[in-house]
Order: C-alpha cells, then structure tokens, then sequence
C-alpha cells in the first residue's frame, strides 16, 4: 500500500478507534459468542452465527485500521495556506447553481468524511482546489456533470 497523507488530529481519531475496537467492541463480541455458545446446538444458534459474522467484520476493521496507520504519513505540522488551498486548509467555497457557500477541509483519504466537510485530497473537488487562491474559479467533473465554484476563503 502506498503511503498516504494523514493529519495528526487525523491519526489520533483512527488511534482512538482502533483502541476502542481492541478494548470495547471486540470483547464485548466474544463474549456474545460466548453466551450464543452456552445456548446449545451451534448449527441452528442464529445468535452465535451473527456473532461470528460481527467479530469477522471486527476483526476486517482493525486490520484495516492497523495498514492504514502503518503506512500513513502524518503531515504535521500542516502547512502555512497563505491564501493558497493545501493539504490541511480549510476552504469556503461559493456554489453560484445552489447560492449558497460551502466550506471544506482538505484532508487525507483514511480521514475523509464528507458529510462532516472533511474532503480527501485524492476527490475531484480537492485535486480541483489544490494550489488555488482566494478569489479563484474551479471547474471541474462529477458524476453529474461539470461543477463551477468560486474560492472565498482559505485557512
């Protein structure tokens, strides 16, 4: 896996997330197991089926975690925007089709979180954004067609 760019608040969330998968979510499913099994035959225990599928699940979870903070590469600390979208920035946008402003932060891919504004920089609209300035245009493509916005503020 290639290394990928990460924010320190970035890997502290996964860090914590990864613990608390280790400490809470995963005994607390062994256990689950533990009581399915006590009930009888396995072969009909729908409780300790969904069980087992949960710890997998888990268990594909951490991994995942793990990878992503072995190989993360924590920009820390984030660079100086000065007015100019980088990696890190936060970024008010003007959407002139919706009339409304947007603000994004640019972060990296393990982190990103749309819903919350948080972008990945891999996305279309980051790598649109990337080395732009306050007052600037970007277009560029989405699944529903070409999107235009205007950058009013970097920080």
């Amino acid at each position: 896996m290639d290394r990928q760019l990460i924010t320190a608040e970035g890997r502290a969330r996964l860090k914590k997330e990864l613990d608390h998968l280790r400490k809470v979510v995963l005994p607390a499913n062994v256990q689950a197991i533990a009581d399915a099994r006590a009930h009888g035959d396995l072969s009909e225990n729908a409780e300790f089926h969904a069980a087992r599928e949960r710890q997998a699940v888990i268990a594909a979870k951490i991994a995942e975690l793990e990878e992503v903070l072995a190989t993360a590469q924590v920009v820390d600390p984030l660079p100086e925007p000065e007015g100019r979208v980088v990696f890190g920035a936060t970024v008010t946008v003007y959407d002139p089709e919706a009339d409304q402003e947007l603000t994004y932060r640019i972060v990296g891919q393990a982190e990103s979180d749309p819903e919350n504004g948080a972008i990945s920089i891999s996305s279309p609209l980051a790598q649109a954004l990337l080395g732009r300035e306050e007052g600037d245009e970007v277009r560029f493509r989405t699944p529903g067609g070409m999107r235009t916005l205007e950058i009013v503020e970097v920080n």
